[in-house]
């Protein structure tokens, strides 16, 4: 199959396992775009909860995000979201999404529209894209495919950090990091469980575990495979 781009990064993974942040100063170093596929999916579940639609209804879910305008920003270092015109950027990270977000991308109608919007925004010059799918569903094609994780305790404390802003990974109170550890597990669980697309790596993707790596250790690595598909000089 085609995606019609000629230079694409998948970058896929579980969530705190630094692929926002590895996505977006690749994309960065690159001059690339950068797609956020998460941030759709969680516009499509702000949709469908401001809509009222039964969740366990695949069709009401459906007809909710396709009538709904969602629109990101390919600009790595200005991210944003918005729907039907409105900033939500921070309305998405809050704990009403994050827990209905997993139900959501699960209908396969969903991830069909949104995967046509993913493609569109990827452009033809360049480009960054990081999920759970790229690899596997979104860009099959991409010529870098990377699968980053961490240790379940690694990823909970970068994610318990980013909560609480200003907090560095494992200062973060323990109940709140195993608190959020298992959200992330039940994430885990459905993510990878789902019928369509699920959460899993692609065979011909380089595996990174970012536990012992910071960031700019992981971008380097990045870069490096894109130098070395060809992708540039």
């Amino acid at each position: 199959m085609s995606t019609g781009a000629t230079r694409i990064v998948a970058l896929d993974g579980p969530s705190g396992s630094g692929k926002s942040t590895v996505a977006r100063k690749v994309a960065a170093r690159l001059g690339w775009r950068y797609v956020d596929t998460g941030a759709s999916y969680r516009a499509a579940t702000l949709a469908a909860l401001r809509a009222g639609v039964d969740l366990d209804d695949a069709d009401a879910v459906l007809a909710s995000v396709r009538t709904a305008r969602i629109e990101l920003s390919t600009d790595p270092e200005q991210p944003g979201t918005w729907l039907d015109g409105e900033d939500i950027s921070d309305a998405i990270r809050g704990p009403e999404v994050t827990s209905a977000v997993s139900a959501v991308s699960a209908v396969p109608a969903v991830r069909a529209h949104l995967v046509e919007l993913q493609r569109v925004l990827a452009g033809r010059d360049g480009a960054v894209l990081e999920g759970r799918d790229i690899a596997t569903a979104v860009m099959p094609d991409a010529q870098v495919k990377v699968y980053l994780d961490a240790s379940p305790q690694v990823r909970a404390s970068r994610r318990a950090a980013e909560q609480h802003a200003g907090v560095t990974p494992g200062g973060s109170p323990a109940s709140l990091v195993s608190t959020v550890a298992e959200d992330l597990a039940r994430r885990d669980r459905l993510d990878s469980s789902r019928a369509a697309d699920p959460l899993r790596p692609s065979p011909d993707a380089v595996h990174l575990d970012s536990s012992q790596l910071d960031a700019a250790a992981v971008v380097d690595l990045v870069l490096d495979l894109a130098r070395d598909a060809g992708l540039v000089s």
